[in-house]
């Protein structure tokens, strides 16, 4: 025998399930309890556990797995009474709970509801509750000489590839073509993706959705030959959201070359005439002082026409005007204003 508990809120909901028809196998024991149905044992309960305003899990849902070796063994009474004992040994006494089987797997189990508010209005001690119940359920499989669930465990975990060698052959060669055809569309986008999918199907390998009852995705189911596989089986890359990002494309430069195509043209299609460039590449930090020297150049230029006009001027009229100090201060100032333009032009030039 196998056992589990949990602490959970939806009491109402879970006594609904236990008894719904089409599951319901045997009434086994109602601890505590009067009523029969569903909705009058969870009125019942809700009177208790009311008085308990900050609890919020209030109830203790059970399960008890059988060994299908051992089903045969055990008639309804001593499954009624190994639901008793149970209860007992985990500290239900003064609470309410009822238990049930259910007929609706090939294994047969028993389903327990209790009320964790007990009739003294003490809330049970859930601490570690799942371990305390699989200890519990091996205490009792040794006394009545029951199967041990972790010594099933332990004996399949080594003779679970013997068991049926025909499915371990299929799941291998399924592997196997898997993990090709991964690498050989990885990273490649929706396309890869949907030619994976595309490429598996004609190897014969079909990919189901399984859903819960939310009708929500929850995992993959890879189908090939006689056999089905959980996607864990086949391997780690083949879950329900890995899968996906395998086909995600990991290289940041893939995304970069659109961008890149059209600013390359551009780059290198430069205008030979860069006069119009408010900052051309002449005119980085790195070439300042060579630049000074080329912005001076039409300054110099404009001054020495202006003086040579003023040369012009005082030759063309020498036969008229003599030189006197006059022209001679003239010239002076001209000179003097084109010395004081070049050198505010260089103090502005190691500003910029």
């Amino acid at each position: 025998m196998i056992g589990k508990c949990k602490a959970i809120a939806h009491g109402s909901t879970a006594l609904d399930y236990i008894f719904r028809e089409g599951k319901l196998g045997n009434r086994l024991a109602f601890h505590n309890i009067c009523s029969k149905e569903s909705k009058a044992i969870y009125e019942e309960m809700k009177l208790v556990s009311d008085y308990n305003t900050r609890c919020r899990n209030k109830f203790l849902r059970i399960e008890i797995g059988i060994a299908p070796q051992d089903e045969k063994k055990l008639s309804v009474s001593e499954l009624a009474q190994i639901a008793h004992l149970f209860a007992k040994k985990m500290g239900l006494d003064n609470h309410q709970w009822v238990a049930v089987t259910h007929k609706d797997t090939d294994n047969r189990h028993i389903h327990i509801i209790a009320n964790r508010i007990s009739l003294y209005g003490e809330v049970y001690d859930t601490t570690f509750v799942s371990n305390k119940a699989a200890r519990i359920t091996e205490e009792i499989s040794r006394e009545k000489g029951l199967t041990i669930a972790e010594e099933v465990k332990i004996k399949r975990k080594h003779q679970k590839a013997k068991d049926n060698p025909t499915r371990e052959e299929t799941k291998r060669e399924l592997q196997r073509i898997c993990y090709a055809l991964l690498e050989k569309y990885k990273s490649t986008g929706i396309t890869g993706h949907s030619m994976f999918l595309y490429e598996l199907n004609k190897h014969g390998v079909t990919i189901d959705r399984m859903k819960n009852k939310q009708s929500k995705v929850y995992g993959l189911k890879f189908s090939y030959g006689e056999y089905s596989f959980k996607a864990s089986e086949v391997g780690r890359e083949f879950g329900y959201r890995s899968l996906k990002k395998n086909f995600e494309p990991t290289n940041k430069e893939v995304l970069k070359r659109p961008h890149q195509t059209i600013l390359e043209p551009i780059e290198k299609n430069e205008q030979p005439d860069t006069g119009y460039q408010l900052v051309p590449k002449s005119r980085s930090s790195i070439s300042r002082d060579n630049d000074i020297p080329q912005m001076q150049s039409p300054i110099d230029a404009v001054a020495d026409i202006a003086m040579s006009v003023v040369d012009e001027v005082l030759e063309g009229l020498g036969g008229m005007i003599t030189p006197t100090a006059q022209g001679d201060d003239y010239a002076e100032a001209a000179w003097q204003r084109k010395l004081r333009y070049q050198a505010n032009k260089k103090k502005r030039g190691r500003r910029l």
